[in-house]
């Protein structure tokens, strides 16, 4: 039988069974080697208010807390909330990761 991916659509390689999570969305049982995991890291304070907090902050140098969520999606719903999309038969054969988005912080916002 052919095979549509190299691994199946799973990184179960070696191991007989694979515990179930739910996806984060729908709740939908999915097995953890087959679910699309995305971490995310926001702040628990949105952008909007962060300057009113700190103006009313007694702390000159407070660090906000930040909000850190593991999420993991079934492939409809990956699919669906555009998380991941379907690729043409010669872009499923690239395997290099997609390029991290790492916020830089600028000089001027670190000397206020």
């Amino acid at each position: 039988m052919t095979s549509k991916r190299r691994n199946n659509g799973r990184n179960k390689h070696g191991r007989g069974a694979v515990r179930f999570i739910r996806c984060t969305n729908c709740a939908r049982a999915c097995p953890k080697d087959k679910a699309i995991k995305k971490f995310v890291i926001r702040n628990i304070v949105e952008a909007a208010a962060v300057r009113d907090i700190a103006e009313a902050s007694v702390y000159e140098s407070y660090v906000l807390p930040k909000l850190y969520a593991k999420l993991h999606y079934c492939i409809s719903c990956a699919i669906h909330s555009k998380v991941v999309r379907n690729r043409s038969r010669q872009a499923r054969k690239d395997r290099t990761p997609p390029p991290r988005f790492r916020p830089t912080q600028n000089k001027s916002d670190n000397k206020k």
